[in-house]
């Protein structure tokens, strides 16, 4: 029984030793990419902004690509959660997008805060990626919410597809627009996209919202 213990108790450092490992791999990448950019950005130089050994970092990783593409991964599936949140608590159309640009300005401006705070020049790489799987399974549940939020507001679009990638279109270009500004305005930038959408579909629907 005790060594049953002792093996599970084993395995538990392990696993959050791993967890840890990969969670410091991921920092340092944020780091490395905000100061110097993607392109300029080599694996030593990850490493070096660890505590850990190169070898450890190659049991994680093969490249500085597959870091990058763990830190847009790991960022998506965070704000898929803010975008839950938005669809739990929404009533009205007007009440969606609002909080959905919301959601994301204040969530890019979090992401990069640290690198805002380094003034590096680079920050605006690291955010939410718009041509992975999960971003498109996001891409397909806002479609989903637009295309409900409006039916409910009795102003159907007839092309809600261009509607949905106006409205990330919108919130992509500004996010980074936004990143670049001091200070860095969560609020101004959901209340100028909120007002541009919402003026745009009241002009195609020919309908109060």
């Amino acid at each position: 029984m005790s060594n049953t213990a002792d093996s599970l108790s084993a395995s538990g450092k392990r696993a959050r030793s791993k967890a840890a490992n990969r969670r410091a791999i991921l920092s340092a990448g944020r780091r490395v990419f905000a100061r110097i950019g993607f392109d300029a950005t080599t694996v030593r130089d990850i490493i070096r902004e660890t505590d850990l050994a190169a070898g450890t970092f190659y049991n994680y990783f093969k490249s500085k690509e597959e870091v990058f593409e763990a830190i847009a991964e790991d960022s998506t599936y965070r704000f898929r959660t803010r975008l839950s949140d938005v669809r739990a608590r929404a009533t009205t159309f007007e009440d969606y997008i609002q909080q959905a640009y919301h959601a994301y300005f204040s969530f890019v401006a979090a992401e990069n805060e640290e690198a805002i705070r380094m003034g590096a020049p680079h920050i605006a790489l690291i955010g939410v990626r718009v041509d992975t799987p999960e971003m498109l399974a996001i891409a397909d549940e806002i479609r989903s919410d637009l295309d409900h939020v409006l039916s409910a507001a009795g102003a159907p679009v007839t092309d809600i597809d261009f509607l949905t990638a106006a409205a990330i279109g919108i919130a992509r270009e500004m996010g980074d627009h936004m990143l670049q500004r001091r200070p860095v305005d969560a609020v101004a930038a959901t209340k100028f996209a909120t007002a541009l959408l919402l003026g745009g579909v009241r002009e195609v629907s020919g309908k109060p919202l």
